[in-house]
């Protein structure tokens, strides 16, 4: 599975400690991240990490993007709960994406241990069928 782990800056150790303590389970997925979240989690944690550009820069509508070609297979989003913070409209496109492509969204530690849970269990191999890149949709049919 590809999963994409984005975090704001206050929630950045929170991801970093959930990625320390599902490590097991993160390791055997291809893992992106906006460019500082997955900086600081694979400096904490060893985990292998593409990095995008950051958050704020572009790097969520690289994710948004990988969402609407069907290249991401469930998102971590660890949100600010800040009232004052501002939301950008590019927050609100990655989270109406993951809804029109059926991606599954974590945007808080309870639902993410959910899905990691789930990608655990294999209750979302679902999407290797639906993800284009899959190693099940490129790897190269037999020939009779």
């Amino acid at each position: 599975m590809v999963i994409a782990i984005i975090a704001d800056d206050n929630k950045k150790e929170l991801m970093a400690q959930f990625c320390t303590a599902y490590y097991g389970i993160l390791c055997c997925h291809q893992l992106c991240a906006t460019h500082t979240t997955g900086k600081y989690i694979s400096d904490s944690t060893g985990l292998e990490i593409e990095t995008f550009l950051m958050g704020s820069t572009g790097g969520l509508e690289q994710i948004s993007s990988k969402i609407s070609f069907n290249e991401i297979d469930c998102v971590f989003y660890f949100r600010s709960t800040d009232p004052s913070k501002e939301i950008h409209d590019y927050e609100n496109t990655l989270l109406r994406l993951c809804d029109v492509y059926n991606i599954p969204l974590a945007t808080n530690i309870a639902t993410a241990e959910v899905l990691v849970t789930a990608i655990k269990s294999g209750s979302l191999d679902w999407r290797e069928f639906v993800n284009p890149r899959s190693e099940y949709n490129t790897r190269k049919k037999k020939k009779v």
